[in-house]
């Protein structure tokens, strides 16, 4: 338990950013309705390794000089709300159906792998914790994989709940009532895209 506290910040940190709503999280919640927590879990898992890459490459200092460029924050909204606005005009003719579900797939783990590069949101959580939140121990390579650790061993299960949740709203979905009540995840997919330029 000693061992933990100095971890605490860290911890918390990467439970408020990894729980929240982003291009990610929406994405998961898109994919459990589509197809189920089992078809998702390649998504989350592409997620959080790709993820775990972006945090060790800013907490070598790499993303701060990234983010200093204003033309390199650019490419990356541009990159990031591209593939967002793709995916919703994707599931815009998406029948909850048997059918649909053979002929379209999840995401699957290098595409969710890379997509971490393009999501503005992933590189302000890796590059606000790796300078916050560094732990003080040497050498440095061993601060950066302690850090890249336990922000991803927090990140999983917190990304998990919101394919956990797309999945659980499955059941509905049998009904074409609820079918287009919940293409509101279409609208949620869009405004990410939006949200990102805000």
């Amino acid at each position: 338990m000693e061992l933990l506290l100095p971890l605490a910040p860290l911890m918390t940190f990467a439970f408020v950013s990894s729980i929240t709503p982003g291009p990610d999280n929406i994405m998961l919640a898109s994919s459990g309705i589509w197809f189920g927590f089992r078809r998702s879990i390649p998504h989350m898992l592409g997620i959080t390794v790709g993820f775990g890459v972006l945090l060790a490459i800013c907490a070598a200092g790499v993303g701060t000089l990234v983010m200093a460029v204003p033309a390199m924050q650019t490419v990356l909204k541009v990159a990031g709300s591209a593939y967002l606005l793709y995916l919703a005009w994707q599931m815009r003719a998406m029948n909850f159906d048997r059918e649909a579900e053979q002929t379209h797939h999840p995401l699957g783990f290098m595409g969710a792998a890379v997509f971490q590069f393009a999501n503005p949101k992933a590189w302000i959580m890796a590059i606000t914790g790796s300078s916050a939140f560094l732990p003080q121990v040497a050498p440095v390579s061993l601060a950066i994989a302690v850090f890249c650790l336990v922000f991803c061993a927090v990140n999983l299960p917190c990304i998990s709940v919101w394919a956990g949740a797309g999945a659980l709203l499955r059941r509905f979905l049998a009904d074409r009532f609820w079918q287009k009540v919940f293409c509101v995840t279409i609208v949620l997919t869009a405004y990410s895209a939006l949200a990102i330029w805000l």
